[in-house]
């Protein structure tokens, strides 16, 4: 048999959340996006004017994990969720064309800086560009770590 009360123990254990809560913070934040902010009260107050949810503790919960979620967003896109801004900022990316083109040799003392790779791929397939080989060191973007926990 258990002794004590089950809510204080279970304040050290993890919580579960189901579908239903999940859904209605991604469909919450998908429509009103601009609306919600990073504050829970404000965001209790909002899911409480806009849909109708049958309990406060629903709520508290729907509140609780879009808070959550528009902590993650401000971190970078959330798996699973689209709104108009993430849309726009992607396509943004997407449609990036840069000032000055990488291949353009007129900028570069008419020679192309590659890999050691990218010069034998070019040399086998036949191509005759002025090639200056960089050592993949000084190229290579800094290497990424786990995402930190907080």
């Amino acid at each position: 048999m258990r002794q004590g009360n089950d809510r204080n123990e279970s304040r050290n254990e993890g919580r579960v959340r189901t579908k239903t809560v999940k859904r209605a913070s991604k469909v919450l934040i998908e429509r009103y996006y601009p609306k919600l902010t990073l504050d829970f009260e404000t965001n209790k107050r909002l899911a409480s004017e806009i849909a109708v949810i049958p309990s406060k503790r629903l709520r508290n919960k729907i509140a609780g994990y879009t808070t959550h979620l528009m902590k993650r967003i401000q971190k970078g896109p959330v798996r699973g969720i689209s709104f108009k801004l993430q849309e726009e900022e992607r396509e943004r990316k997407d449609q990036y064309v840069p000032e000055v083109s990488a291949l353009d040799l007129s900028n570069t003392k008419n020679q192309l800086e590659v890999d050691q790779q990218t010069a034998d791929l070019v040399k086998t397939l036949g191509f005759k560009l002025p090639l200056s080989v960089v050592s993949i060191s000084s190229q290579r973007a800094p290497e990424r770590r786990f995402r930190k926990r907080n």
